[in-house]
């Protein structure tokens, strides 16, 4: 079973902004849409572009790179060129801390 790691405080990512971190070797962009925290793989599937440095689009973040977009909630293509989603953390909120689930 998956284990939560604290991995970043709330008031690190402010709404609407992208923040990455680095935990046990996995590289995660971390996203704030409107107070709610979600947990996204730092590459794009499409050239490994860096989804941390991207801009967020409501539930969308877009790598920038080539302009590829990913529902950050479940990882899902929504723009074009990428073909594959890519993979999302189940995230929680304990007090101040952000938590995320590893595999």
């Amino acid at each position: 079973m998956a284990e939560f790691v604290t991995v970043a405080k709330v008031n690190d990512i402010k709404k609407g902004k992208v923040k990455t971190v680095s935990v046990n070797g996995q590289h995660l962009a971390l996203c704030n849409v409107e107070g709610t925290f979600f947990a996204t793989q730092d590459l794009c599937t499409h050239d490994g572009g860096p989804l941390g440095e991207g801009e967020l689009w409501d539930y969308d973040i877009e790598c920038p790179r080539h302009g590829g977009r990913f529902d950050v909630r479940t990882g899902q293509v929504t723009a074009l060129p990428p073909m594959l989603p890519i993979k999302t953390f189940p995230v929680r909120v304990q007090g101040d801390d952000i938590q995320v689930a590893l595999d």
